[in-house]
């Protein structure tokens, strides 16, 4: 019986290596997404944010695909923004997410069986130590959460730098066992320590660049990976900059909805009038009452809220509350006959409780 060479097997196990990760990948969430393998958090929001607009289904209506392939970009866009599904998509892809997280290495274990070498054993992992977070407040416009900005924040940042001698490094407790005698033996715990070579901490200047994204809300955190506290034997921890949004002379924020006031004149609110607003970024938002406008009456304007977070083409409500000024002064006993005529409504006062409900 001829036996079959070993550059045969290689070549057969190579194959059935590409199949079984072509079965496993599924989609390219990168290449939907247009990303590199290695791009941070901030980079695949970005992208989303970009292809979203362009392939949003509304924007697209005569593209039969349009709906499917932009489910596809979310659901890339799902999985590559949060870190434990990035993870187990980069280890098994698309199927380990349909099956949950898979113990082991599907690799390892196919291989394994087929005994061509790739088993072995591995340590149990152990747990780094990371550094602390650093949280700052970053002051934002209304403005810029409305548009979107870049801000550029300079950063000292405590860099590990060779220095002379060793340090004990690495240290952790161990269970020793000693032997008292025939059968009988004691366990105590023990402290174990690497030696390391000798690091000082040195500030080094560093320009961070933060991109204000469009709908970005008050208290969300941008973070940036690895640049808070060091720790000498582990990973540093992030820095996170929080969104503080300052307070705004003409509009009130509520979620994706924006609020305002408008003082007109009694005169105007009883015959009519049109104004326009101006928003956050320049343009004219037209209001036309062409009936009577009461003190607290409120017009809902449709699309003239802040635009959404996750959905940039989604944008919540405007709301303008409506304060009328009063003329000052006194009428003459002429004037006050002619509003009486005009108005026809006869003298009436109602007391009641007007704080119900608050």
């Amino acid at each position: 019986m001829k036996m079959a060479s070993p550059v045969v097997c290689l070549c057969f196990s190579l194959n059935i290596f590409i199949l079984l990760v072509q079965v496993l990948a599924g989609r390219d969430f990168y290449s939907i997404l247009g990303v590199s393998r290695n791009a941070d958090k901030n980079a695949i929001k970005r992208a989303y944010r970009k292809l979203a607009k362009e392939q949003h289904p509304d924007k697209n209506k005569d593209d039969p695909e349009a709906t499917e392939r932009f489910q596809a970009l979310s659901q890339a866009y799902e999985v590559l923004s949060d870190q434990k599904k990035r993870e187990i998509y980069d280890r098994h892809g698309e199927e380990g997410l349909k099956q949950g997280d898979m113990s082991g290495d599907p690799f390892k274990s196919f291989f394994g069986d087929f005994g061509f070498g790739f088993s072995g054993g591995r340590e149990q992992d152990r747990e780094v130590p990371r550094g602390g977070d650093v949280i700052l407040d970053l002051d934002v416009t209304l403005e810029e959460l409305y548009t979107g900005n870049f801000v550029e924040v300079l950063r000292y940042k405590p860099v590990a730098k060779p220095a002379r001698g060793t340090r004990k490094c690495n240290c952790r407790t161990e269970m020793v066992t000693q032997q008292l005698g025939p059968g009988r033996f004691s366990m105590t715990q023990q402290q174990v320590c690497d030696e390391c070579p000798n690091v000082k901490f040195v500030p080094e200047e560093r320009l961070l660049e933060i991109e204000i994204e469009p709908g970005m809300r008050d208290g969300q955190e941008y973070p940036f990976v690895a640049e808070g506290e060091p720790h000498l034997d582990g990973e540093p921890g992030d820095l996170k900059f929080k969104i503080k949004q300052a307070k705004h002379q003409r509009f009130e924020r509520r979620g994706d909805d924006l609020l305002t006031n408008v003082t007109v004149t009694l005169a105007d609110a009883l015959t009519g009038f049109s104004m326009e607003i101006k928003h956050l970024d320049g343009h004219k938002v037209h209001i036309v009452r062409d009936k009577i406008t009461w003190p607290g009456a409120r017009m809902r304007k449709a699309g003239e809220g802040m635009p959404n977070y996750e959905n940039n083409n989604a944008k919540g409500s405007l709301y303008i509350t409506f304060d009328i000024e009063f003329p000052k002064g006194s009428l003459s006993e002429e004037d006050r006959k002619g509003i009486q005529e005009i108005l026809k409504q006869p003298s009436k006062q109602t007391v009641y409780n007007g704080l119900q409900g608050y």
